[in-house]
């Protein structure tokens, strides 16, 4: 496998918290996950599950299509 592939970013959550000027730690608090979990799912390390996404769009006041890169 060639290592200078990166891979497809999957969600958008990073950016939408910037667009909303939200702390990754003030999302922390808001679906009870810790740091390094927020981390992981804001680089695209690991994904949420859909009910989390769900969370995190009622706390963002964002449609979950939003926390998604398009897929085509």
């Amino acid at each position: 496998m060639n290592s200078d592939v990166k891979p497809i970013p999957v969600n958008r959550i990073k950016a939408v918290l910037a667009e909303k000027q939200v702390s990754a730690k003030r999302l922390c608090e808001a679906v009870g996950k810790n740091e390094t979990t927020v981390s992981r799912w804001c680089n695209n390390k690991v994904q949420p599950s859909v009910t989390q996404l769900q969370e995190i769009a009622h706390f963002l006041d964002v449609d979950v299509r939003e926390l998604l890169c398009p897929t085509k």
